[in-house]
């Protein structure tokens, strides 16, 4: 063998080798990307999720908004690519503690009686008001001692929660989508979808309760949306007595 088709042998082995440990290198880097999404969701492989819809409250029969159903499919969308397995149930037929299996939980208390639930037992520090009378504090959350009204169309609030009930370490997660309207809901999804490996860098496993403001959500839909604060410490506390006996009326 001379020289020449030596050198070329070299190099196609080199080659193969430099292809061989890249691809090892990117597999192993998606496999940790993987496992990491997979944690923080709660979706290990072939588990299984609930996706728990809310009802439209603007109709009488039941019925689901399109912006919810938006919502719906950026959540399968998640849990599809973890390789895990999802059951869609309306708000009214759950029938299942925490911890059990992933939940995600979509719509206010006032068309999500689940979510009344999970706020009353998880969140005592936030207070909805669901009267549905027009008035300035309609759709208004109550965060400790803060007040978030919503402008219809200009300035929404909504809030993304990831909570875990008790410590053991298979405990799946809930995540709760509680927004003034139903594109605040997808909104909310949109942004848990683009930010989850940001989100599982800082809170990794643990509890936390963000509140997000979409803005302008008449000419920009679900796409602008802010991180307001992380009031997981005030949305978790118990509110104030006197603040809690002025709310009573109108929060779940």
């Amino acid at each position: 063998m001379n020289d020449d088709v030596r050198n070329i042998v070299l190099g196609v082995i080199a080659a193969g080798i430099s292809a061989a440990l890249g691809w090892i290198a990117r597999t192993y880097l998606w496999r940790r990307r993987l496992r990491r999404r997979q944690a923080f969701l709660g979706l290990p492989e072939n588990s299984e999720s609930l996706l728990v819809v809310n009802r439209d409250p603007a109709t009488a029969e039941p019925a689901v908004h399109r912006f919810d159903v938006f919502a719906l499919l950026e959540l399968s969308a998640l849990v599809k690519d973890c390789g895990a397995n999802v059951q869609v149930v309306t708000q009214d037929t759950v029938r299942q503690g925490l911890g059990e299996r992933t939940e995600f939980c979509v719509g206010g208390p006032a068309s999500n009686r689940r979510m009344l639930a999970h706020m009353a037992a998880m969140l005592p520090g936030v207070r909805v008001n669901v009267d549905p009378e027009p008035g300035p504090d309609r759709g208004a959350f109550q965060i400790g001692g803060e007040r978030y009204r919503m402008d219809p169309g200009v300035t929404e609030y909504v809030l993304l929660a990831r909570l875990t009930a008790g410590t053991r370490r298979d405990t799946r997660p809930v995540f709760l989508f509680c927004g003034q309207r139903a594109i605040t809901n997808q909104a909310a999804t949109r942004y848990l979808a683009r930010e989850h490996e940001r989100l599982s860098r800082k809170y990794g496993g643990n509890s936390f309760v963000l509140l997000l403001k979409v803005v302008n959500s008449q000419a920009y839909g679900a796409d602008v949306v802010e991180l307001v604060a992380d009031v997981t410490r005030a949305a978790q506390a118990p509110l104030p007595e006197a603040e809690a006996a002025r709310t009573s009326h109108r929060a779940s």
